[in-house]
């Protein structure tokens, strides 16, 4: 079963130096039917005024993957990280029993962009972590996030992968998963085609109770999209 939920049907916030898009319940926006998927909380897509950013602020039993796609932030922390993630970076912090942290746009004149994704935790407390990392843009399917931090990808403390996908026009590939998973694509650039079902930038796809998928380019640009692996 696919379930596609549109960009243009997302939350929104405006603070002025921040404006999001919620693609679950956050904050002010509440939608009982959007609650989450399995494990995977939030996806917030955010647009940062230079120098503008979240003050100190503090979270526990969560985990927080940040995936640049325009600018850099500013990130510091209360385990000692001081760090800048720049376009093309992702950052998985581990907030354990509890972490403060600030993120600011490192730019005087540009506007940052980035996707804050939420996954839940199996397992509660224990220290924080941070990791960052950059995975560069091979095409096809590429792990980011795993619990065993399989093949180089950044661990986290779920039964959860992610993968970023790369497809160049008319590239395909099949993703298997097993019958007792799901999966959630969430397009970043470009037109994907899954399975019979069009979907572009902004939109996602709920798959679920379905072993195998097809993932098609079908516009004329290269697809960026993330795919998430959940229990």
């Amino acid at each position: 079963m696919i379930d596609i939920r549109s960009a243009d049907s997302r939350g929104k916030a405006d603070f002025g130096w921040l404006q999001s898009r919620h693609s679950f319940s956050f904050a002010s926006y509440y939608d009982p039917a959007h609650m989450g998927f399995s494990d995977l909380r939030v996806i917030n897509d955010d647009r940062v005024l230079p120098r503008a950013g979240f003050d100190t602020h503090g979270h526990r039993d969560m985990e927080i993957i940040s995936y640049v796609l325009a600018g850099a932030i500013r990130h510091r922390d209360s385990t000692g990280n001081e760090e800048v993630l720049r376009a093309g970076e992702f950052q998985l912090m581990s907030a354990g029993r509890g972490i403060l942290h600030s993120e600011y746009n490192a730019s005087d004149s540009e506007e940052l962009r980035f996707l804050q994704i939420w996954i839940e935790p199996n397992q509660r407390g224990g220290e924080p972590g941070y990791q960052q990392k950059d995975f560069g843009m091979a095409p096809g399917l590429t792990l980011v996030a795993s619990p065993d931090g399989a093949a180089g990808s950044l661990q986290m403390r779920q039964d959860a992968r992610l993968y970023q996908l790369i497809l160049a026009p008319g590239e395909a590939l099949d993703f298997q998963q097993s019958p007792q998973r799901c999966s959630y694509v969430h397009v970043v650039t470009g037109q994907l085609q899954l399975d019979d079902v069009a979907i572009g930038p902004g939109d996602a796809a709920k798959v679920s109770a379905q072993p195998a998928y097809s993932l098609r380019n079908v516009g004329r640009e290269p697809l960026q999209a993330l795919l998430f692996d959940l229990a």
